[in-house]
């Protein structure tokens, strides 16, 4: 319930938002929500994306609001709130989907225009290099005789899917602990309050070059090929089955001026064309495929399905 109560906070009343409501594009500064703290994937992501989006729209500028609390919710139920304004926009992952099918909030996927589907992210499983766990299959093992700590980035977001499946397939437990973003989970593992974290690459790439952590594998059937990721074994050769790729993405309120929909869609299209959008996809080691529009709000109807039956075992 606690989630569900932080879901209200920040909405608006039941005719949305009159920040620019009904506008054919946006005028006057543009907001970014990142819906979670400063310094993990999603902030990363909604950095960049603000950043390029800006390079390829001449006149428009977005800043970055960082509005975390619920496990995200917080900062959906913020845009929840501005339906028809093209002033806002937000970051978006796979927590759009695993947090309708597991709490009582006031959204969907489908309470949101969706704009831009920036690529695909695997997590790693990683420990510190003192740690006695040595793989994935050595946390699943270990799990079953002790407990073993791990923190994720929110209690319903891609890493609680991430071990929700590994119970599911192994029948092995471990104990989990949420902290609002990824840089407050990379710090509780370095601290030694948890014993692993699944991070994304972005999230932990500076940590495993100065050697304070080590990956145990990634969860993909295939290993990343771009050079710094590609010693890291898959979980699936440690033979734990668990496959799984939040998105990332970018959404704007409900409601929008038909007109200022392909406004962003065409901008999110620039973006995708440009050496900008490549250069980020690289420097966060992301597997580029994007998608816009109404080929994004396929997606996610298609990506619901799946993402609440695992998170409702």
């Amino acid at each position: 319930m606690a989630v569900a109560a932080a879901a209200c906070a920040g909405c608006g009343g039941a005719s949305g938002s009159d920040d620019a409501a009904g506008a054919d594009r946006p005028v006057g500064p543009v907001t970014m929500v990142v819906p979670f703290a400063a310094g993990g994937g999603s902030d990363i992501a909604g950095r960049a994306v603000a950043d390029g989006l800006v390079s390829v729209t001449p006149g428009v500028s977005i800043s970055v609001d960082n509005r975390e609390g619920g496990q995200g919710a917080v900062g959906y139920s913020y845009l929840l709130g501005k339906t028809g304004s093209p002033q806002y926009l937000l970051a978006t992952e796979t927590s759009l989907l695993s947090l309708p099918a597991s709490v009582e909030v006031a959204f969907s996927h489908r309470s949101f225009t969706p704009i831009f589907k920036v690529g695909e992210d695997f997590t790693l499983l990683v420990a510190r290099p003192d740690s006695p766990i040595t793989s994935c299959a050595d946390a699943v093992e270990q799990a079953r005789h002790r407990r073993v700590l791990a923190a994720i980035s929110g209690a319903m977001g891609p890493d609680a899917v991430v071990f929700s499946q590994i119970r599911a397939t192994t029948g092995a437990d471990l104990d989990t602990v949420p902290y609002e973003g990824g840089g407050e989970s990379m710090a509780a593992v370095l601290g030694g309050q948890v014993e692993l974290a699944s991070l994304n690459p972005s999230e932990v790439i500076g940590q495993l070059r100065a050697g304070e952590l080590k990956a145990l594998c990634v969860f993909a059937d295939q290993r990343y090929t771009y050079p710094e990721l590609a010693g890291i074994p898959t979980s699936v050769e440690q033979g734990v089955d668990v496959v799984f790729a939040q998105f990332r993405g970018v959404i704007a309120p409900g409601g929008l001026n038909p007109r200022a929909r392909e406004f962003w869609v065409q901008a999110a299209r620039r973006f995708a064309d440009s050496p900008a959008y490549h250069e980020y996809v690289a420097s966060e080691f992301l597997q580029a495929r994007p998608a816009f529009g109404e080929e994004f709000g396929a997606y996610l109807a298609a990506a619901q399905g799946p993402v609440e039956q695992v998170v409702s075992r």
